[in-house]
């Protein structure tokens, strides 16, 4: 007879639950299993158990136990499969499912443009400086082909804004560092515009020949020229996204703002600078 693979329900010690509210016990029921898979007790695809399971292991009713493999499978913990054999099982990971819900939170929590590029820009020129170190011929043959798309789609803005999001992703993934990647996602969510209108061809081409010269960086292996170039570019890129935002945002008439060289200058927009 083939052995069953063993619950969840039989592995844990679990916890002396105290009579309460549904919610506070299918809290703690999600604590243990979250503090399991952090300990290294579970990896993807160990049996966690079914719903009656879970109810007598705790002590509780099978609602607070419904209600607690609901919420592990919503924060991708647990895969759920109903039927005969059915039951909650550890997820396989997927990080790139909650880029968006990261992006989300940051949005709600109201962390400033500043904030995000600042995270990006760090983020980035570790990217950037990786991707010199481990890109592969793919890699390489990937940043290349999307180099060509935009050299053919100069004039067409949003295809333009879309392509330099690409790029800065493909450096990423040319770092082979998954956290920067997913990271990565969720700031562009935040960050990036899916079309810039202040976007001109001259600007456009400045883009595209700043990208050509990070490729060929990353090509030879320089990594410390690869961060250096990443590093004034998205410099560039934070200080148009600030600007932006400030111009949206409604200022007291007569506002003025303090220019590089320290004196009072009021910003017409006239500056063109690295956007993607």
């Amino acid at each position: 007879m083939v052995a069953q693979p063993q619950s969840l329900a039989a592995k844990l010690p679990g916890r002396i639950f105290f009579p309460g509210r549904s919610a506070s016990l299918s809290s703690q029921i999600i604590a243990d299993v979250r503090d399991a898979l952090f300990a290294k007790k579970l990896k993807p695809g160990d049996v966690l158990g079914t719903e009656n399971e879970f109810a007598e292991r705790y002590g509780v009713s099978r609602i607070v136990a419904r209600d607690a493999l609901r919420t592990l499978e919503a924060l991708g913990i647990a895969e759920i499969r109903m039927g005969k054999g059915g039951g909650a099982r550890v997820a396989r990971g997927n990080p790139r499912l909650f880029a968006e819900a990261l992006a989300v939170q940051l949005d709600l929590t109201g962390v400033s443009v500043a904030e995000i590029m600042d995270a990006q820009r760090a983020i980035e020129c570790l990217a950037a400086e990786l991707a010199a170190e481990n890109a592969t011929d793919a890699d390489i043959a990937k940043l290349k082909l999307l180099l060509a798309d935009a050299e053919a789609n100069l004039h067409d803005v949003e295809r333009t804004t879309q392509l330099g999001a690409e790029f800065h992703l493909a450096v990423a993934e040319a770092s082979h560092n998954r956290v920067l990647v997913v990271q990565l996602i969720s700031l562009q969510h935040v960050s990036w515009p899916r079309r810039n209108p202040t976007l001109t061809s001259k600007v456009a081409r400045r883009i595209l020949d700043v990208h050509k010269e990070l490729l060929a960086l990353i090509e030879i292996r320089d990594a410390a020229g690869a961060r250096k170039l990443m590093d004034d570019h998205v410099k560039m890129i934070r200080t148009r996204r600030v600007t932006e935002v400030a111009k949206r945002t409604p200022q007291p008439l007569g506002s003025r703002s303090r220019g590089s060289e320290g004196k009072l200058r009021i910003d017409d927009g006239s500056d063109e600078i690295d956007c993607c």
